[in-house]
């Protein structure tokens, strides 16, 4: 009677291990689960703010050669990076940002939280389209391994 008890506990243990076994090939890993789709963000420039701004400051850091330089970017315009392969556009500048469910604002036109969204361009490709906030400058910064770049200041049209 024992071995035949110890012959069926040993029957189970068996067949759960062969069965967990089998069941971990079958799963897939977390990485390969796709995320679920974010809805996308939508910039709506208010009237009161359109036209209003010309040009952003942004400094630009060289972190090989430990140099930071300011240059003036022409809200809309490329801007050729001297001496690199990158191209800057500032495509919007919302002096209030804000952020109201999925649409990107601006509450007023006054400057209460700048921010600049930069598309950059590395031999044509874009690598990086995002924001740069003035007050804020680490938030959801680009990592770029030679270059680092912050919102300054903003021009108003005349």
């Amino acid at each position: 009677m024992k071995v035949l008890l110890k012959l069926l506990v040993l029957s189970l243990v068996a067949l759960s291990f062969a069965t967990g076994c089998n069941d971990k090939g079958k799963q897939k890993p977390e990485a390969n689960r796709p995320s679920p789709a974010k809805a996308p963000s939508v910039v709506v420039v208010p009237d009161q703010v359109k036209g209003k701004w010309k040009a952003v400051q942004i400094r630009v850091a060289d972190k090989n050669a430990h140099l930071k330089k300011v240059y003036t970017l022409n809200i809309g315009s490329d801007f050729k990076l001297p001496g690199s392969d990158l191209t800057l556009k500032v495509e919007t500048f919302l002096p209030h940002f804000v952020m109201e469910g999925t649409t990107l604002t601006s509450q007023s036109n006054d400057l209460v939280n700048p921010a600049a969204q930069l598309v950059i361009r590395e031999n044509g490709k874009e690598i990086y389209k995002g924001w740069l906030f003035s007050l804020y400058p680490t938030a959801h910064a680009y990592q770029h391994p030679q270059y680092g770049f912050t919102l300054v200041d903003y021009m108003p049209a005349s």
